[in-house]
């Protein structure tokens, strides 16, 4: 995934429902960065919503996450998003936005990741543009994890060019895809969240 050079612990004076803006991001970016381990399972399962949207969404998560294995979603994971060419899923801006990797989304988000001064993380082959990539960076511009917080109309600029022009699209086909059991569950978390978001920056 994509990181800033001096990563830092988030503020101190990050206001609570930004925290937990940032904490919907990093459980996203963890789950679809790589298959889960046991102790994300076990992690997962403690999760619990109201009776909103995103809350029921969430309770099914941890739900699925109770009744799973690191081994079973390994396997998920494999089909979905990887599979002997190709899986089943390609989880990409560029792919999304384009039809194509490696596009020009892809050289519009690096060009926006220098003036952010957020660099590669050395030693990942992935892509910038990968799901998990942008929802860390997501979640580093909202508590400045990644050196300092954005404000929200910098926020709404990212997302709009690098998130919500084609993430929920995917987190759909996530919830549709053939291979898909708790990554189905996962897409409706992330589909009604990027919902929330949308809304909130459109009062911006």
């Amino acid at each position: 995934m994509s990181r800033a050079a001096g990563l830092v612990e988030p503020g101190p004076d990050v206001a609570s429902e930004d925290m937990l803006r940032a904490r919907c991001y990093r459980l996203l970016a963890r789950f679809l960065s790589s298959p889960p381990t046991t102790h994300d399972l076990e992690g997962a399962t403690g999760l619990s919503g109201d009776d909103s949207e995103l809350g029921r969404a969430i309770s099914a998560f941890a739900r699925v996450c109770a009744g799973s294995t690191a081994a079973s979603v390994a396997a998920e994971y494999q089909d979905l998003f990887i599979g002997l060419a190709r899986g089943e899923l390609v989880p990409y801006g560029s792919y999304y936005l384009t039809g194509f990797l490696h596009e020009k989304p892809l050289s519009k988000l690096r060009q926006d990741m220098a003036r952010l001064g957020v660099e590669r993380e050395e030693g990942v082959a992935e892509p910038e543009d990968h799901i998990a990539s942008v929802c860390e960076m997501m979640a580093g511009f909202i508590d400045g994890s990644l050196g300092r917080a954005l404000s929200l109309e910098e926020q709404k600029a990212f997302f709009a060019a690098h998130v919500g022009s084609w993430a929920p699209v995917l987190f759909r086909d996530m919830e549709e895809a053939k291979a898909s059991v708790l990554y189905a569950a996962l897409g409706s978390v992330g589909r009604a969240f990027l919902a929330i978001e949308e809304r909130a920056f459109a009062m911006v």
